[in-house]
């Protein structure tokens, strides 16, 4: 479905305020629907101009996505990417993998938000954004301990790959 129809369509789900099935459209559409998912519930809006999503529940558990009643009111592409992320802790926190280490899981959220392995579907964010998303990425891989650390060692190559599109992007 082209992206000028699926932005359609969410104008619609938004204009009706049907903001839930809204999202769980767009998983459907782009891909990103998981069995961990525990649906989506309203949190309070931080600012007009600003939007956060969490992915809450016990790892090894269900997981529920908070979303602020206006996220479709921001631009569809940044909507995408952060629902991408939100959906990488929804995966990260299932059963079977249920990720303990917080830095790890943002730092893989935010490198999927850059480069969309998992979710290939989702649109590249504005250069604003992936820089944004990339200085955020590299927050969490600093805060791994700096000795020799399996994750370090294990991101290192995905680290690179985050410096050089940070070049890119000037």
């Amino acid at each position: 479905m082209p992206f000028e129809d699926i932005e359609l369509t969410i104008k619609t789900f938004h204009k009706h305020d049907l903001v839930k099935e809204a999202g769980l459209w767009l998983l459907k559409i782009y891909e990103m629907e998981h069995p961990n998912f525990g649906g989506f519930e309203f949190r309070d809006e931080i600012q007009p101009d600003s939007i956060l999503m969490t992915a809450e529940g016990i790892i090894g558990g269900p997981q529920i996505v908070r979303i602020p009643k206006n996220t479709f009111s921001f631009s569809l592409v940044l909507v995408l990417n952060l629902l991408a992320h939100e959906m990488m802790h929804v995966k990260q926190k299932a059963p079977g993998i249920a990720m303990q280490d917080k830095n790890e899981r943002e730092w893989q959220a935010y490198y999927e938000m850059l480069f969309h392995k998992e979710f290939p579907l989702i649109p590249k964010a504005s250069v604003h954004h992936q820089k944004f998303f990339a200085e955020k990425a590299m927050v969490y891989y600093d805060r791994s301990e700096k000795e020799v650390n399996p994750l370090r060692l294990k991101y290192e190559n995905q680290k690179l790959e985050i410096e050089e599109l940070i070049k890119s992007l000037g």
